[in-house]
């Protein structure tokens, strides 16, 4: 597979008054195109620290984030825009929908963002909501919120998606579901997914694992043969 991320001694400080705060401290690894990946590790361990600069909505202190061998630490704001928009497909706990707009209008919106998005009702209907196109975000439940919210992401034709804590307001039979569908994007789509998350049961299904600790990389692991997310026990 072709290496599509590196992040080489990536550092994030914050200055708090007069203290800095050490968000990531000289972290490396790679991620290859199409694969499957978790970022694991506790609350406050610098997992969305990480899912925020890589998505381009946080600068590096210090070191290199290549992308497609182009490095966007030196990207100005007009860049990073464009980079944003053509690269990376976000997926968040909330679900970020507009409250007055139907779900198809809802994911139709990328539209004006990107130069070839995939049709939106098409992909409402691939992650199983072709039967709830004109329904409004209060006329659904949860998972097919989040369902709608991850059908706009892809709907960009995003190079990566990048999920944060994705089923962290749902139950755990919903969260599955999703779960089960964003690898199924990896898989089938041949999407890189990354998701950063605290649940460590979902690791089996991986094909990388990157266990994050006090702003460090503890360890990364690669799975020769992960689980399908319905074969986890969770």
């Amino acid at each position: 597979m072709r290496t599509l991320i590196e992040f080489k001694d990536v550092t994030k400080e914050y200055v708090v008054g007069e203290k800095r705060l050490l968000a990531v401290d000289h972290i490396n690894f790679t991620i290859n195109e199409g694969e499957f990946v978790v970022i694991l590790g506790p609350s406050g361990a610098g997992k969305s620290t990480i899912l925020n600069l890589l998505g381009g909505m946080d600068s590096t202190s210090f070191g290199e984030i290549m992308i497609n061998d182009i490095n966007i630490v030196h990207h100005n704001d007009v860049k990073l825009t464009s980079y944003r928009a053509e690269n990376i497909g976000f997926v968040f706990q909330f679900y970020n929908l507009i409250p007055t707009l139907t779900a198809l209008e809802n994911v139709a919106l990328t539209k004006s963002l990107v130069k070839n998005p995939l049709d939106a009702t098409e992909v409402l209907t691939s992650v199983g909501l072709g039967d709830h196109l004109h329904k409004f975000p209060s006329q659904l439940s949860g998972g097919e919120q989040q369902r709608v919210s991850i059908a706009r992401a892809i709907c960009k034709n995003p190079t990566m998606l990048l999920c944060d804590e994705p089923t962290g307001a749902l139950d755990s039979e919903t969260g599955i579901v999703i779960l089960s569908l964003l690898q199924k994007l990896s898989r089938e789509n041949h999407k890189t997914v990354i998701i950063v998350t605290h649940n460590a049961s979902l690791a089996q299904a991986a094909d990388k694992v990157i266990r994050i600790k006090n702003g460090k990389v503890k360890d990364i692991t690669s799975n020769d043969a992960p689980l399908a997310v319905s074969e986890v026990n969770w």
